[in-house]
C-alpha cells in the first residue's frame, strides 16, 4: 500500500511520505541485537493527507547506561517503507509504562496528551528509507504446515489415549470376571 487512506491489514507493506515529528521521540526499551542492548525509536510521522502514524524506525545501540538515548532524525519530507502491525494486547507491565523518554511496552498512550490520537490504531516497522536504523523486528508467523502438524500430534495423542483405555477396560473386565469365578 502506498500512501494508504485506510487502514491496512495485519502485516501489510506500507510506504508512507511525509515529516517525522521528531520532538515527540520516545525509546522502546531493552532491545537486543547483535548482542548489543538498546532502545527501538519510535517517531510519529505526519503524512501528506494529514494523517499521523507511529513509526519504529529501529534499533539503537545504547550499552547498559539509562542515559536518555538520543537520534537524528531527517527533517522535510521523507519516504520509508515497512511491515504494519496492528495493535495488540501487551504483556505483563511492572510499574508505570514510561519512565522519561523511555517505554517498557509499546502503545499509544504516551502519545495521547501531545498529539491526539494517532490515524490508525498500530505502528509501522520501518524497514527502510530514510531515518530507518537497523531493523530489530521480525513477524511471528506460523505457517500452515506447521499447524497441520499440530493438529496430526493432538489427534494422534487422542487416539493413543482412547486406544488404552479401550484395552485397559477390556483387561480390567476380563480381569474382574476370573475374580468372580
Amino acid at each position: 500500500m502506498v500512501q494508504p487512506t485506510e487502514s491496512p491489514a495485519q502485516g501489510a507493506q506500507v510506504t508512507l511520505r511525509g515529516q517525522y515529528l521528531a520532538e515527540h521521540t520516545l525509546y522502546l526499551d531493552n532491545r537486543v541485537v547483535d548482542g548489543k542492548v538498546g532502545v527501538a525509536v519510535l517517531t510519529p510521522l505526519r503524512d501528506t493527507h494529514g494523517q499521523l502514524w507511529l513509526v519504529q524506525r529501529g534499533f539503537l545501540a545504547t550499552g547498559p547506561r539509562r542515559e536518555a538515548p538520543h537520534v537524528d532524525t531527517p527533517s522535510g519530507v521523507v519516504e520509508l517503507t515497512g511491515e504494519w502491525q496492528e495493535v495488540q494486547a501487551g504483556g505483563p507491565l511492572y510499574g508505570e509504562n514510561r519512565e522519561g523518554v523511555r517505554l517498557q511496552q509499546l502503545s499509544h498512550e504516551p502519545w495521547h496528551a501531545s498529539l491526539g490520537s494517532f490515524s490508525y490504531s498500530g505502528w509501522l516497522h520501518a524497514s527502510e528509507g530514510d531515518g530507518v536504523l537497523i531493523p530489530w523486528w521480525e513477524a511471528n508467523v506460523m505457517p500452515p504446515s506447521r499447524h497441520m502438524g499440530y493438529a496430526f500430534q493432538w489427534w494422534g495423542l487422542a487416539l493413543a489415549a482412547l486406544m488404552v483405555m479401550f484395552i485397559g477396560g477390556r483387561k480390567l473386565r476380563r480381569d474382574k470376571a476370573q475374580q468372580s469365578v
